[in-house]
């Protein structure tokens, strides 16, 4: 059967209109036009609360009940003359042996030990050891020359050479795919030493090494820069012997990210080295996108500072509130359930601010957790001060019920191994691993996991947890008191590491219902305090002690600035005398979500390549092209090409 031919000016239409077909296809398919302008589906991310509102924050009390405020900076200063006493004597004593360890070519070297928990034999974990150098050096002690051993350079023993590592690990002689916060903890305490302690060893190599490492793991990820791919943190750990994701099938920690973004951050802004600004990206960009709640133990912490420092500094439009409310536990599809920051009283004290599990047993708080949550979360007030009045908030919650982790205040009753501390630690320097909701009964009990039954027989180890009590140096530097015991002055620089050139900056919340007048020693020569949140200077050309108006329920962070200062602007910040005071936040946008069961990786808005601009030694952004790209313009060229030919044809 012949059927009847279709006319030229039939078929050039359906030419064209199945070429127009295609071009709609491959627009939605590849999510690009014409390999340069890159289009993704603008769809919400999750955001609980507005900006500077932190969801758990709100359930706590402006004054916490019953009060007491340790002298933080003299615990930790306790903490650091009985750890590090190598002849104190007594049951389980001294806490500290030195040995000796082999170390590349260098042979067999000096290297600390100490046990995790009293009672324990000598170990040599890094969060312990290296966490209690740090904590020390935070508050003003110089670890290079104490006791005749320089504490920071034996802290190159955990850079890992024999095993062909080439980071910094958890444990002497071992590898990297355990755990990824076991693993890239290690490397953040010595990225921050090194800022306190910059010359010394080969530290400013390892850094290099370490910063290379990690963005190799990143790549080994799934990481690309064209087109630009967003590497899978959703693994167990990362193998370096095979370069790739370590699953041990039980639980994933991608808050791995966070970890990394940060310590890649912080090499590029000592060395200036684009491709670290790259992987710091890819970290946050991973973060912004995912849908679920990825905190597992520590690491989010640090990417919730990130955020905060690359929206100020880099002008990103991260969405910070999600993170920092995943960081107090809150979120849908958590990787590790009901992880976060305790919002509630427990047996008649106040537990609001510990940090650890908000369900395990009614909720179960960990002092290393507690002490990091302060210490990575405060500065991020320097770089978004909207959420001054709820760190605020949340610091003096958490600085007053974190005396329960060293059983103060708490009877015989409620604590399982004040038969050592009555003896030998009676400063209360050492503090229990954790405090449970509920144990046994008693509420609360300071205890730990390592012997769950001396509360019942008081003998053997006990849950003095050292690795916890070593990070104490985070409270111990940024809380001092003020002229009001409520009423604290909290240093923003000080775990603020790698920062610019900055002058002294603090956060004064006031929980009253009424104006307080609060004191500050300014110190000599003529300053002016100048306050963020409301962009103008309180005071001006005052020295020594000083004082300013802080009305009721409301923080201030106050920048210890030189009287007569230049005030300019540029772009986002104001400085004065050329010194960044404030930044105005940017609102994040919103871009495509990665649900939890997400195993691929994604692809962003934008490609960061490697050259860079000379002037602000930052990278070119440029965008990528799609596969489809070519495809799209030649079929576009197509229809093109047989309108003109029609057109051609009639005339």
């Amino acid at each position: 059967m012949l059927f009847p031919r279709k006319n030229s000016g039939d078929r050039n239409k359906g030419i064209i209109f199945t070429s127009l077909i295609i071009c709609i296809l491959l627009i939605f398919s590849s999510g690009k036009l014409a390999g340069s302008l890159i289009i993704k589906p603008e769809l919400s991310i999750e955001s609980s609360s507005a900006a500077g509102q932190i969801q758990r924050v709100a359930l706590m009390p402006n004054l916490p009940e019953p009060f007491n405020m340790r002298d933080w900076e003299q615990v930790t200063r306790d903490y650091d003359a009985l750890f590090f006493n190598l002849s104190a004597t007594g049951t389980f004593l001294p806490l500290m042996s030195i040995g000796t360890n082999h170390w590349g070519a260098v042979g067999d070297r000096d290297v600390f030990r100490a046990p995790s928990y009293i009672g324990l034999p000598m170990s040599d974990e890094a969060i312990n050891l290296m966490a209690a150098v740090l904590s020390a050096t935070l508050v003003g002690i110089d670890k290079t020359n104490q006791s005749g051993y320089n504490w920071v350079e034996m802290c190159e023993n955990w850079y890992n050479i024999d095993t062909q590592q080439f980071i910094y690990l958890n444990n002497l002689q071992t590898h990297a795919s355990t755990s990824f916060w076991y693993v890239l903890f290690p490397n953040l305490l010595f990225y921050m030493l090194a800022d306190y302690y910059p010359d010394v060893g080969d530290f400013e190599n390892q850094m290099r090494g370490v910063a290379d490492r990690w963005y190799d793991a990143c790549v080994g990820m799934g990481g690309r820069v064209d087109p630009w791919t967003i590497p899978n943190f959703l693994h167990t750990a990362f193998n370096f012997a095979e370069m790739k994701p370590y699953d041990n099938g039980i639980w994933r920690e991608p808050d791995a990210a966070g970890a990394i973004a940060w310590l890649e951050y912080m090499a590029y802004l000592k060395f200036s080295d684009p491709k670290y600004l790259i992987a710091a990206e890819w970290c946050v960009e991973y973060l912004h996108t995912i849908s679920f709640n990825p905190y597992y133990e520590v690491l989010l912490l640090y990417g919730a500072l990130i955020t905060a420092r690359m929206n100020a500094e880099l002008g990103r439009a991260y969405n910070l509130n999600k993170i920092i409310d995943w960081c107090f536990g809150t979120g849908t599809g958590s990787v590790r359930s009901g992880w976060g920051v305790i919002a509630e009283q427990w047996g008649g004290f106040d537990a609001y601010g510990l940090a650890g599990s908000i369900t395990d047993g009614g909720g179960y708080a960990f002092a290393m957790n507690t002490f990091e949550t302060v210490g990575a979360l405060v500065p991020i007030v320097r770089y978004d001060d909207r959420y001054a009045h709820d760190m605020g908030k949340f610091v003096l919650n958490a600085a007053n019920a974190a005396r329960l982790h060293y059983g103060t205040d708490l009877d015989a009753t409620h604590q399982d191994s004040e038969d050592w501390k009555d003896v030998y630690d009676p400063n209360d320097s050492v503090a229990y691993e954790s405090l449970r909701e509920t144990y046994g009964g008693i509420s609360p009990l300071a205890t730990g996991d390592y012997n769950r039954d001396r509360y019942a027989s008081q003998t053997g180890p006990t849950n003095l947890g050292l690795y916890g009590s070593s990070h104490v140096g985070n409270l111990g530097a940024i809380i001092a008191p003020t002229n009001d015991e409520k009423i604290l002055q909290l240093d923003c620089l000080v775990t603020d590491y790698y920062h610019e050139e900055a002058y002294p900056t603090y956060l004064y919340y006031n929980p009253y219902n009424v104006s307080k007048i609060v004191e500050l020693d300014v110190g000599a020569g003529n300053k002016s305090l100048f306050e963020t949140t409301l962009e103008t200077f309180l005071i001006s050309n005052v020295s020594g002690i000083t004082s300013f108006d802080l009305p009721a329920d409301t923080a201030y962070v106050i920048v210890v600035a030189p009287a007569n200062g230049t005030v300019t602007y540029d772009g986002t910040r104001t400085l004065i005398n050329n010194v960044t005071v404030d930044y105005e936040p940017v609102e994040p946008t919103t871009t495509t979500t990665i649900p939890i069961t997400e195993t691929t990786s994604t692809t962003t808005t934008l490609t960061v390549t490697e050259t860079t601009d000379e002037s602000t030694q930052e990278p070119t952004t440029t965008t990528s092209s799609s596969p489809y790209s070519n495809l799209l313009v030649i079929t576009l060229s197509l229809c093109v090409f047989v309108l003109v030919l029609r057109r051609k044809r009639r005339i």
